[in-house]
């Protein structure tokens, strides 16, 4: 008989971080504690070392001949993510951020008046902003599926509007940027897939810090950014397009000359893969950099990552819960790294001031970001904490006690 205890203990010590080579790649950990990885990672060296190295290249010789001469490592970016999120390289597109990922994909679904887009109350800010605008000029109907008690979409009472309403798209958003909860994805697309129903997923928190498995999940359409868990560059992201989406003839309502052929005065053909998504200029030092910040976080272990960066974050929960003072915000039967909360007596600039003083990042979110789960917590604003794998313990109880410092001075 097989010795479970034995092979758990086995696959826990495979899974341990050399979490000071880690920090010995990553040069801001000697300057800051980062705990804003959910705004932008800390990237390794490999990411800078690629995009500086690719500048000097396009100086010595030409931009153009540049991106030549590296073809195959750029190539590189696209088999990099789709080894990330299992599919292939053809359903790639790379994109300037998350957002600009998301709104080609809004762009190349042909609402009409009507159509019902389905999505959660834990939307990301500009995804709600970019239904309101379809709503505006279609007349597109949004439909807010209900929360469950315990935080986080009512998958079940979702998967009813489902039936009712038919919907043109269904979006849900893996982690909001404004809290610390995960959506249930996977069984929102089981229900998506049972009534063959369009299904996007904004997984820009996700990336980098969760295994993300595209055909699990069951979504047609899949944006991220590489900036934040995946440390890569800022000013790129990523599309996921599955092979029913291309079948299907989808493609953005403003292609160019990258995405399709001009083969006749009078019309034009899109290529076949998720290119067609993409526009004809890249920022070729930045998709190198991507490139080599997703190759990192693969031979780093997602799985690994998965582990780590979460159980950080309950740290930091369970050393703030106690403090007077501060309230933590995050709800839902799974959470993810990061961390919110109120601070009483506190405007939100100065608070966040007096961590910078300390050295250490951090973010605020507002009430204009999260209209309904701000609204629920009855909160304007909160401080959102985010370690990642190459914070340290140490670090997790030194922000506590600086938090807990700061709370007793308002106090006083």
């Amino acid at each position: 008989m097989r010795d479970n205890s034995s092979a758990s203990t086995s696959a826990q010590e495979a899974l341990q971080l050399d979490v000071a080579a880690l920090r010995a790649d990553t040069p801001g950990c000697r300057r800051v504690i980062h705990f804003n990885n959910a705004g932008c990672g800390l990237p390794a060296l490999p990411v800078t070392d690629a995009m500086v190295g690719h500048l000097h290249l396009e100086a010595r010789i030409g931009g153009y001949e540049a991106s030549a001469a590296r073809a195959a490592e750029i190539r590189g970016f696209y088999t990099e993510i789709a080894a990330l999120i299992n599919t292939t390289p053809d359903n790639i597109a790379f994109a300037g951020s998350a957002t600009h990922a998301y709104a080609n994909a809004l762009s190349s679904i042909p609402f009409a008046p009507g159509d019902v887009i389905l999505t959660t109350r834990d939307d990301f800010i500009s995804n709600q902003i970019a239904f309101l605008s379809l709503r505006k000029r279609y007349g597109v109907r949004i439909v807010h599926a209900p929360n469950a008690p315990e935080g986080g979409v009512d998958v079940e009472a979702m998967a009813a509007l489902m039936r009712t309403h038919r919907p043109r798209l269904v979006s849900a958003t893996h982690v909001p940027t404004n809290s610390g909860l995960v959506t249930p994805v996977a069984e929102i697309g089981r229900h998506c897939r049972e009534l063959d129903l369009l299904y996007l997923v904004d997984a820009c928190q996700s990336v980098g810090q969760f295994v993300i498995d595209v055909a699990e999940i069951g979504c047609d359409l899949l944006t991220a950014t590489c900036r934040k868990f995946l440390r890569g560059p800022r000013g790129s992201g990523f599309l996921y397009v599955s092979d029913r989406v291309l079948r299907a003839g989808y493609e953005p309502l403003f292609i160019d000359m990258h995405g399709a052929r001009w083969t006749e005065p009078g019309g034009y053909r899109p290529v076949e893969t998720a290119a067609r998504f993409e526009e004809w200029e890249f920022p070729y030092a930045t998709v190198l950099g991507s490139a080599a910040a997703t190759r990192y976080a693969r031979k780093v272990g997602i799985e690994a990552v998965e582990q780590r960066t979460p159980a950080l974050a309950a740290r930091l929960r369970s050393r703030l819960e106690p403090i007077p003072g501060v309230r933590v915000l995050d709800r839902g039967p799974r959470l993810a790294a990061l961390v919110t909360f109120a601070v009483a007596g506190w405007q939100p600039q100065p608070f966040k001031a007096a961590l910078d003083a300390r050295g250490i990042n951090s973010a605020l979110s507002f009430r204009e970001f999260a209209q309904f789960d701000f609204g629920d917590k009855d909160v304007d604003w909160c401080l959102r904490l985010s370690p990642h794998y190459y914070n340290t313990e140490e670090e997790v109880d030194h922000v506590a006690d600086a938090v807990a410092e700061l709370a007793g001075q308002a106090r006083r």
